[in-house]
């Protein structure tokens, strides 16, 4: 018997771990560079095994990575994952531009048939 696996849905994970606001934030503290788990604490009214739990679903979606040095164990932004999600909202983003082109042109078609409709009317 062949089972079929579906393979992992990588945008639906990584939106999912950013859908968090705390996660959010360590995202943003990662962005300028390593930081500990207790430095990326330290911010929030969290226990370090609450914020233990964030950096593993960060983790598990692939937006970082901990290492080990010496007693230390800095974690470090991974930017694939959310490359991916950018690339994907870019379609979205260039249909809302086209779309609002588009009202733009009409808007300024139908402030242009006002203009002329004024006119006749003097």
């Amino acid at each position: 018997m062949v089972t079929h696996t579906t393979p992992p849905d990588h945008l639906s994970t990584t939106f999912a771990a950013l859908a968090d606001p705390t996660r959010r934030a360590i995202v943003a503290s990662l962005a300028s560079g390593e930081a500990s788990v207790k430095e990326l604490a330290a911010p929030f009214r969290m226990s370090l095994p609450g914020i233990s739990k964030h950096l593993k679903v960060l983790e598990r979606a692939g937006l970082i990575e901990r290492s080990r040095k010496a007693q230390w164990r800095p974690c470090r932004l991974k930017a694939k994952p959310m490359k991916e999600a950018v690339d994907w909202l870019e379609h979205y983003r260039r249909f809302w531009e086209e779309s609002l082109d588009r009202l733009d042109d009409y808007l300024r078609e139908l402030q242009q048939k006002d203009k002329n409709h004024d006119h006749k009317k003097k």
